[in-house]
């Protein structure tokens, strides 16, 4: 084991496999010298060269249909996106290209394609470069989808991704870049698509959570045990494959769920998750699912404003409190 940083552990992941497999490489903005906007790939050119490490022009539609068409040809690319709300900007190449290509082919091709960057709040980027946008790649079949929320799951779950032949789309958060974590040296170190990890074990409610709400929900419960409230935290690290049936065996444990997320409540994740944990789990609950997320509005560029859109901390609590028909903290 080895004490990482998030963005180390991804960086370290990607030359590891880099060096295993002649056919992986990078592009992206800005990735060669300056290492991507967040250091995901700083220094790597100086092994790999220009060739294997590949600034591309701005222009997400064309590098990203470009990297499906290198993954068709027997290529193993990683495309970087700066910020995950510029995905948007390739919507027809990511959803009518990447997402089906396996598909209309019969299977027959094969699109070892990962496309990797982060998300979210915490650096008052605004409107345009905080969303979250994993619900809309949950949404279209075809993609496999990774979130992970420590270093160690930053490394096993990228290395999966880059040795699956199917595209796979790893949201990554900016906030979590600078956390620490110990990481298994191992170079082969893998984390399985489809198994959520249970973060903390507990009795009394199920708090379901991604990316810095982990760490979020996890203080929450350390709080809460002094009053002796036993909470079970689960991250899901993936959302296709989901493990559904860790969640629904968890809430079938302790009667109520608390689903938490950064992206906004309408839509969001939470209500597909909360949807399926009714249908599967519906008699065993002793109180309604809560559900959170950010407000309904922009992401304001203000932290302060920010802040007041997603949820904090004494949201959780609360949230946690009305399931066991407590009072309101």
């Amino acid at each position: 084991m080895s004490v990482k940083t998030y963005v180390q552990a991804i960086r370290e992941t990607m030359r590891d496999e880099m060096r295993r497999d002649e056919k992986v490489f990078v592009m992206g903005e800005d990735v060669e010298v300056l290492g991507g906007i967040f250091g995901a790939t700083r220094d790597l050119v100086k092994e790999f060269g220009p060739d294997r490490i590949r600034n591309t022009p701005i222009s997400e539609a064309g590098f990203i249909s470009a990297g499906l068409g290198a993954a068709c040809a027997g290529m193993r690319p990683i495309v970087e996106l700066m910020y995950m709300d510029f995905a948007l900007v390739a919507g027809d190449s990511l959803i009518n290209q990447v997402a089906k290509t396996r598909y209309i082919f019969g299977g027959k091709a094969r699109v070892p394609l990962v496309i990797r960057g982060q998300q979210g709040v915490g650096r008052g980027n605004a409107a345009t470069h905080s969303q979250s946008v994993e619900a809309i790649f949950m949404h279209f079949p075809g993609f496999k989808l990774a979130m992970p929320s420590t270093p160690a799951d930053a490394a096993g779950l990228l290395r999966t991704a880059i040795r699956d032949d199917n595209p796979v789309i790893v949201i990554e958060h900016k906030a979590l870049y600078i956390t620490k974590g110990e990481v298994p040296d191992d170079p082969d170190f893998m984390i399985p698509f489809g198994k959520a990890n249970i973060v903390r074990s507990g009795k009394d409610v199920t708090v379901i959570a991604t990316h810095t709400y982990v760490k979020k929900a996890l203080d929450v419960a350390e709080k809460l045990a002094q009053e002796g409230i036993d909470v079970e935290v689960i991250d899901p690290r993936t959302l296709v494959p989901l493990d559904i049936a860790t969640l629904t065996d968890s809430v079938r444990k302790t009667g109520r769920a608390v689903i938490v997320h950064e992206a906004h409540r309408t839509g969001g994740i939470g209500a597909e998750l909360a949807s399926q944990i009714y249908e599967l789990a519906f008699p065993y609950l002793d109180a309604p699912i809560e559900r959170l997320g950010a407000k309904s509005c922009p992401l304001p560029f203000n932290l302060g404003l920010e802040n007041a859109v997603v949820p904090q901390p004494d949201d959780i609590v609360r949230a946690i409190k009305r399931t066991l028909h407590l009072k309101e903290a």
